[in-house]
C-alpha cells in the first residue's frame, strides 16, 4: 500500500456527504517516511481550493513554527482527520471522521513515525482515542504533553497541541504554540539520542 494510492482513494471517496460539497479532497502531503506527522483537523477554504493541507493563514503560521525549531514542510508529512471542508469550515462530525479515520490510520501505518503532532481538539481527542487513551478531553490540559502510546504495533509518542487557527483568532495562544514546538524539538533530539534533528531527516 503506498500513500498515492491511499490519495487517490481519497479523493473519489464518496463514504460521507463532505464529498457533495468538496472542491477537492485533500489526503495530505509531504515527506512519506517523516519521523513526525501533523494532524490537523479538517481542510478549510484554500484548502478545499487547491487540494494541499495547511496552505491558509494557519498554513503559513505552522511553517513558521516548523522553521523555529529547524524544520521545513518537506520535511514531516501534514494531513487532517477528514480529508473534505465541512460546510463554512465547521466542526467535522462524528460520523464525518469515523467514515475518513480509516484513511488516515492506513496513512499512519505507511509512513510509521515516531512521533504524532495532533493540531487542535478534534485531532487530538480522535487519536487518543485510537491509542485507548481518553482520560482527558481538554485541549488546554493535555497541550503540549507527550503521551507513549502503543498505535500500530509499536510504542510512539502523541503529543497534542493548538490548532494553529486559534492563534490567528486569540493572538495570545501563540506562544502557548512556540512553547509546544519547543517541547517537540525537544522530544526530537530525545529520541535521536542527542545528535540533533539533522540526523532525522
Amino acid at each position: 500500500m503506498s500513500l498515492e494510492k491511499i490519495a487517490g482513494e481519497i479523493r473519489s471517496c464518496k463514504r460521507c456527504p463532505l464529498h457533495a460539497s468538496r472542491t477537492n479532497a485533500v489526503p495530505g502531503e509531504g515527506n512519506p517516511k517523516a519521523r513526525v506527522v501533523f494532524v490537523g483537523e479538517a481542510p478549510g477554504r484554500n484548502e478545499d481550493l487547491q487540494g494541499r493541507p495547511f496552505v491558509g493563514a494557519a498554513g503559513k503560521l505552522l511553517t513558521e513554527l516548523l522553521a523555529s525549531i529547524g524544520l521545513r514542510r518537506e520535511d514531516v508529512f501534514i494531513t487532517n482527520v477528514v480529508k473534505c471542508r465541512p460546510p463554512n469550515n465547521r466542526d467535522p462530525r462524528p460520523e464525518e471522521i469515523e467514515a475518513c479515520l480509516p484513511f488516515l490510520k492506513r496513512q499512519l501505518r505507511v509512513i510509521d513515525p515516531d512521533v504524532i503532532v495532533a493540531l487542535g481538539r478534534h485531532s487530538a481527542l480522535t487519536l487518543l482515542r485510537l491509542a485507548g487513551r481518553e482520560e482527558e478531553r481538554s485541549i488546554m490540559r493535555i497541550r503540549g504533553k507527550v503521551f507513549e502510546v502503543e498505535l500500530f504495533g509499536r510504542k510512539r509518542s502523541l503529543m497534542p497541541t493548538l490548532h494553529p487557527a486559534a492563534a490567528l483568532y486569540n493572538p495570545k495562544l501563540k506562544p502557548l504554540l512556540e512553547e509546544d514546538f519547543k517541547r517537540l524539538k525537544e522530544l526530537l533530539g530525545e529520541d535521536n539520542e542527542g545528535k540533533g534533528l539533522e540526523a532525522w531527516f
